[in-house]
This record gives C-alpha cells, structure tokens and sequence, in this order.
C-alpha cells in the first residue's frame, strides 16, 4: 500500500509537467505563448472551434500551476475569443479550480516534496505560519495584494495547517478583483486604440496593489514573530 502512494506521489505531479511541458514546447499555441503574441493566440484559439473553449480553460489551468507565461497573456487571449465576460469567466473558473487542484496536491500527493522546495522562500514560510492563525484572512490578502505568486499561495496553503474551506472562499472572493482586472488588460491591450482610457486606469490599479504585495512581502519577510499584526 506504502509503495502505491508512492508511486502516485511521483507519478502525477510528472504526468502534469509532462503534459505542460508538451503544450508549451511541441503544439502551435505553445509556441505562441512562448512569443507572447496575444493577438496571434487569440487567432489560433479561434480557429480550434469547438476545441477552443478546451484550450483556453486548459491553458489558464496549466498557467496557474506553472506561471512561467503571463497571466494577462493567456486571459486576454481568451478575452478576445468569447469576449470580455465569457473570457472572465473562463478565466476565473479554471484559475480557482485549478488553485483547489494544487492545494490537494500538495497536501495529499505530494506535501513532503513541496515543503522542501518552499522552504528557501522566507515569505512563504512566513505565511505559511500566519494562515495556521487566521488561514481565511491571510490567504485573502495574498488574493487581492499579490503579495505571494499564486502559484505559491497554492502549494504552500497545501502544506500549512489551513483547512480547505476558508482556502478556497478567500480564493473565490479574492481571484474576483484581481482576475477582472487580468482579464481587462489582457483585452484591451489588443483592443487599445478602442480602449486605451480604461487601460490606463486599471494598469494603474493594479500596479498599485502590486506595490502594496511587494510592502507587505517585505514587512513579513523582516519580521519572523507570529504575533505581529502584519
């Protein structure tokens, strides 16, 4: 039995990067990723017709997981193709679902080895001590604030003493924000000339919040006492 959950622990987390690793470097929309050319992505996921709606949940599902390609990339793509709200949705759905997927990897299949390779994040660690608190709030934070990659809010909630309920609704509540305003960029980085008020505005918002995470990240990385109110 200790052998089968073994050989699971290994065998899905290298079936996911397997099959990430082909997408990325062997299929047409890889390639596009790799370039980044959103208007060229939207293009081809349009040409896949009913495969479309597939690839463009897939591919923010993979990118939640492996975030070496732009959010906005892949969201605004997606914007492009199913328009602004159906884009949204594709996108807020896959990357909370997917957010679920990591946190269960990394509690049940997977715990000993993602721990090993959070630890050298002191940010990480430091929140993974926070949410053992108060789980609900800290990980909302990390949500609305990127303080923490969300790839790494993911795994290292997955390894803390978080219960998933509190998880997962301060994920849904706070990809909300964040995920709308992706998705805005994405879109009207393609659509500029019609759009280039409300870009600025929303860029404007969100490099602001990214200031704010990066404040934050810094303040728990210098402070390592549990009790401290940030």
């Amino acid at each position: 039995m200790n052998n089968i959950r073994l050989g699971w622990k290994f065998t899905i987390p290298l079936a996911l990067f397997g099959a990430v690793a082909y997408f990325v470097l062997f299929t047409e929309p890889g390639r596009e990723l790799r370039h980044g050319n959103v208007e060229q992505l939207a293009d081809l996921l349009h040409s896949l017709g009913i495969f479309a709606v597939l690839a463009g949940m897939m591919a923010i599902f993979f990118q939640t997981w492996f975030p070496f390609i732009p959010f906005v990339l892949i969201a605004g793509a997606n914007a492009y193709v199913f328009g602004l709200y159906g884009g949204f949705a594709i996108n807020y759905a896959m990357s909370c679902v997917s957010a679920a997927a990591a946190f269960f990897i990394a509690r049940y299949v997977a715990h000993d080895y993602v721990e090993t390779k959070l630890a050298k994040y002191a940010y990480v660690r430091s929140f993974n001590r926070k949410v053992a608190h108060n789980g609900f709030f800290y990980t909302l934070l990390c949500r609305l604030m990127p303080v923490i990659p969300s790839s790494l809010v993911n795994f290292g909630a997955g390894v803390s003493k978080i219960r998933f309920r509190p998880f997962f609704a301060a994920t849904v509540i706070g990809k909300l924000p964040i995920v709308w305003m992706e998705t805005l960029i994405g879109h009207d980085l393609i659509r500029f000339k019609e759009h280039k008020g409300r870009l600025m505005i929303v860029l404007l918002l969100f490099v602001l919040l990214l200031w704010l995470g990066h404040w934050v990240k810094q303040k728990w990385t210098a402070k390592r006492d549990d009790t401290d109110p940030i």
